[in-house]
């Protein structure tokens, strides 16, 4: 059960005083009693992926009201309780709207017990363990532009870097050009370094997180894991871009 901001209990996750729509903030407070780890990035992503749609002002800040907090919550407890992948959850959602009840598996069941057809499971499993797609040598030269020699003064900086049978990944193509393009500009591979030792850095502190995620026996909390990881890499080029817009504008003044 969710608590108001002034200390009180609300059956239906009451987010402030007789109701009213509250902030981010607030929504966040109150749902940090049942859930330590949720954050605004979460409750930002749920609403992204349609779980959620709060109220807006005017000036665009998002206004949550008591319905939206609840279905939060119940979002957040299908995760946790659960391993539901959000479709599922959404489904699951817009069926009690409907007035209708579907079964939750019990906390930890596995796939057979989810009440799900046995197609939509598979097609879960496969996203979790589905292979990166991969692109040969002649194919990344081709979608790049780039130069035989240029490819392989890249790969000697770890900027590309293909697998054991030769192939590229398939982000390859987008590392590349960005490499090309700063190229133009004077920076050099051996300038690219620091920030490839920075995304590394990255991704490692985001495998951290899903790691134990991408370990689970449910193909369920696996595809999580994956969305978890994507969501996690959005925000750490957001703030690293922000980041550097801000020293930028530290030097210019």
């Amino acid at each position: 059960m969710l608590q108001t901001p002034s200390g009180g209990a609300g059956s239906s996750g009451t987010a402030g005083a007789e109701g009213r729509p509250v902030s981010i903030g607030t929504v966040l407070t109150a749902l940090r009693e049942e859930f330590p780890e949720v954050t605004i990035s979460k409750i930002r992503f749920l609403e992204a992926e349609g779980l959620v749609e709060p109220q807006r002002t005017p000036s665009g800040y998002r206004k949550f009201r008591p319905v939206d907090v609840e279905r939060l919550a119940q979002v957040l407890r299908m995760q946790r309780d659960h391993y539901l992948p959000l479709k599922v959850i959404r489904e699951h959602l817009d069926a009690l709207e409907r007035g209708e009840r579907i079964p939750l598996p019990a906390p930890g069941q596995p796939r057979d017990a989810l009440g799900l057809p046995e197609d939509a499971c598979e097609a879960v499993e496969a996203e979790a363990s589905a292979p990166a797609a991969r692109i040969g040598r002649d194919e990344l030269l081709a979608a790049t532009g780039v130069t035989e020699a240029e490819l392989a003064e890249w790969e000697s900086y770890g900027l590309v870097a293909p697998h054991p049978d030769g192939a590229f990944a398939a982000d390859s193509v987008a590392v590349a050009r960005l490499v090309a393009d700063l190229g133009r500009f004077g920076l050099e591979p051996r300038h690219l370094r620091a920030m490839k030792a920075a995304a590394d850095r990255e991704a490692g502190l985001v495998e951290q997180v899903v790691a134990p995620l991408r370990r689970h026996r449910n193909p369920q909390t696996r595809a999580h894991a994956e969305a978890t990881a994507r969501e996690l890499a959005g925000l750490s080029v957001r703030l690293h871009a922000a980041l550097v817009q801000s020293a930028l504008q530290q030097r210019g003044q």
